[in-house]
């Protein structure tokens, strides 16, 4: 996993500048940034020169800080609208309801201290490394000096940016189905009422729903959502793909529609944040807030996206059938898929949770079939000493080694060849040519866990998150997303975060945790 730490102070106040940071000696130390991501000593080849720092510069941590807290500076209305005027917050636990009787104009100015100050901060990285060589080590210097950076807490300002009663509030989904998009289309509504919110609509079928004359918004309110979190799937529908960023803008201000609350992965992020502009372009004052749902865990910074402790418990059902069949069966071999396009955190964390995986296939370590050192043989051992096997595979892993299609979905994600399907026919067969007998069978639960409904785990968080999202809209935020950071919460431009997925880092010690459980050899 590309992660490594930055540089930054806890900072008070906003610094507008262009700064640029070079490495003094680029033959020796290398920084292959992505969005907030840095490499150390990689590839010179790979090496964009206008990344690098110069070590040797007495203030390389000073000038790092400042373009750390420029990138992650949040957007705001006031970007765009200087002139705008804040007023005191409608969202005050003191009281019933957070407006007066005659409330357009009243805002309720009782003190609360449930606020929380546009300078708290988030610590992003907890551990120091003290060497390059370190398991998971992150370093940004060739000595991995130990280096603070902070990221925006979230949660409610006690001032705010719009009047409640000139909000018109707007919820899409996107993407596929993963367990919490109901807990979390919920807990906006709530939210958006207690601040005093009147008009909110979903957008129904992704996207797609602000073109489509044929598809119209849903009237949302707390009668509406109150129970469709006790269910799975996403009350608004989902689709992928959908108009072009112009078209959508322009249904928003059509509409009548300032803040938009996007559920969705990275490409969805990408979308929300060309949506963000456009509407600075025209100058628009249109808060989007992203929400990340992703069930492979695969949003940059972020602990955990909503969906995945779900899909991690529901996996324990089919690779607990997968050891019962292999077990129960003379030569048995279990084969279980579970998703994870580019990131392999689902098949670990499953594995790990399980217990009973001898071998977990992730996209993020190559891995050979064939061969002395390849799985195949090394299921062969399996068979002959354990008499079964159990193997669990992210759908995303060794795509190497089948035909390329070239062919996208509507999100234009490339559609990957059935690795499961594959390793199960390439052990069938090689079983069948050594002349050992194997019983394979393959299990593939992909639409039961997308389907299902959030966990415990993943409802508070789901709850949690949108909230934020609302209390981010109000603060006059825009182009940001929030998520939990060291068990907090905060807020993250999503330029910050859509840069590429989330890895497993093979040199951490979760991964690691996962070769001690699964006892599994290298398959090179």
């Amino acid at each position: 996993m590309y992660t490594l730490s930055h540089v930054i102070t806890t900072p008070l106040h906003h610094h507008h500048h262009d700064s640029t940071l070079r490495y003094s000696n680029p033959r020796l130390f290398h920084s292959f940034r992505v969005a907030n991501k840095f490499r150390v000593f990689s590839d010179l080849k790979k090496s964009p020169s206008n990344n690098a720092i110069d070590f040797t510069d007495t203030d390389w941590k000073i000038k790092f800080k400042e373009d750390f807290e420029e990138r992650f500076r949040l957007p705001h209305v006031t970007d765009t609208f200087p002139d705008s005027a804040s007023i005191p917050s409608t969202f005050c636990l003191k009281m019933r309801t957070p407006m007066t009787k005659d409330f357009p104009g009243n805002y309720n100015s009782d003190e609360w201290n449930g606020y929380i100050n546009d300078n708290d901060r988030v610590l992003l990285k907890t551990i120091n490394h003290s060497s390059p060589t370190s398991a998971g080590a992150e370093c940004i210097d060739p000595g991995c000096n130990w280096v603070e950076q902070w990221v925006h807490r979230a949660g409610p300002r006690k001032e705010i940016y719009f009047k409640p009663e000139e909000v018109k509030a707007a919820i899409v989904t996107c993407g596929g189905l993963c367990p919490g998009l109901n807990d979390v289309i919920r807990q906006i509504v709530i939210t958006l009422e207690i601040y005093g919110v009147t008009k909110i609509v979903g957008i129904p079928f992704g996207y797609r729903g602000l073109s489509d004359k044929e598809l119209t918004e849903v009237p949302l309110s707390r009668k509406v959502v109150q129970n469709i979190h006790l269910s799975g799937g996403s009350l608004l529908g989902v689709s992928r793909g959908g108009p072009g960023v112009s078209e959508i803008v322009d249904s928003l201000q059509k509409r009548g529609i300032n803040m938009l609350f996007v559920l969705g992965g990275n490409g969805t992020h990408a979308g929300a944040n060309a949506i963000h502009n456009e509407c600075c372009k025209r100058r628009l004052k249109v808060s989007v807030i992203g929400v990340p749902k992703t069930i492979d865990n695969d949003i940059l910074l972020m602990d955990k996206t909503f969906g995945f402790d779900t899909a991690v418990e529901e996996a324990q059902r089919a690779i607990n059938s997968a050891y019962i069949e292999a077990h129960s069966a003379y030569h048995g071999i279990g084969i279980v898929k579970l998703m994870g396009r580019s990131s392999g955190f689902i098949a670990m964390q499953s594995s790990l949770a399980s217990g009973q995986i001898d071998i977990c296939l992730i996209p993020e370590v190559p891995f050979n079939l064939h061969g002395s050192h390849g799985v195949l043989s090394h299921l062969k051992y399996l068979i002959e000493t354990k008499g079964s096997a159990v193997v669990c595979v992210a759908e995303g892993a060794g795509q190497n080694l089948l035909q390329k299609t070239n062919a996208t979905d509507a999100s234009g994600n490339i559609i990957f060849g059935d690795i499961g399907v594959y390793i199960q026919q390439e052990t069938k067969k090689y079983f069948k040519e050594i002349g050992i007998h194997a019983d394979v069978k393959y299990i593939d639960p992909t639409y039961m866990i997308r389907a299902g409904r959030a966990n415990a785990s993943d409802g508070i968080l789901c709850t949690v998150l949108g909230q934020n999202a609302v209390h981010g809209a109000f603060a006059g935020f825009s182009g940001i997303t929030v998520g939990t950071c060291n068990t907090h919460y905060a807020y993250f431009p999503i330029t910050e975060v859509i840069a590429h997925p989330k890895l497993v880092d093979p040199n951490s010690r979760m991964w690691h945790r996962c070769l001690t459980s699964t006892g599994q050899p290298d398959f090179i």
